[in-house]
């Protein structure tokens, strides 16, 4: 397994080894040990999929309460991957990194709790997976906008393709404190 630390402390690339013979490949997606050997300690509790039509935006996402990490990967197809701080507090408070994420590259994105994550389709379409550390609460759910300029992600793409929850949404400034995670020090 090869480990990227990415600039902001916490945030990891993850490629999985790849074993390939005439029959295809075979790759280990996830093991909690090894994941805890290199710092990632959260139980995953929950997967879930998407599938994304290229030039869909999903994001940026979060929740309020019952914080999630998650580890997120490409099954299908390519996309671009965010990770946005935005925990009260953080030295990188407001800052991002981003990855692209496909079937070709295997890589993985660690996205730790306290980080609203979102992405958009590169290729044809997506299939895209999501390990979560806490269950989906609805109740607890909070996004910001995309294209907020205090936070001014690259988008490599112009004009995105959005549900209706995710095209009107508030910038992290108009986003109440109290719906902020708080940081309590490197993830």
């Amino acid at each position: 397994m090869q480990i990227t630390k990415l600039e902001i402390p916490g945030v990891v690339l993850i490629k999985p080894d790849k074993f390939e013979d005439s029959r295809g490949y075979f790759f280990e997606s996830y093991s909690k040990r090894k994941y805890q050997e290199i710092g990632i300690n959260e139980d995953l509790l929950q997967d879930n999929v998407s599938f994304s039509k290229q030039h869909v935006l999903r994001g940026l996402h979060f929740q309020s309460s019952n914080v999630q990490g998650k580890l997120v990967y490409a099954l299908q197809g390519r996309v671009f991957d965010v990770a946005v701080d935005i925990r009260k507090g953080s030295p990188t408070f407001k800052k991002w990194v981003s990855c692209e994420l496909s079937d070709k590259n295997r890589m993985q994105l660690w996205v730790p709790p306290g980080f609203a994550h979102g992405f958009c389709v590169l290729s044809q379409s997506a299939l895209f997976c999501y390990k979560c550390s806490n269950y989906y609460d609805p109740e607890s759910e909070v996004s910001l906008a995309w294209n907020d300029p205090k936070i001014g992600i690259n988008w490599p793409i112009d004009n995105p393709i959005l549900s209706d929850k995710d095209n009107n949404l508030p910038s992290i400034d108009e986003i109440g404190d109290d719906l902020l995670p708080i940081y309590e020090g490197n993830s």
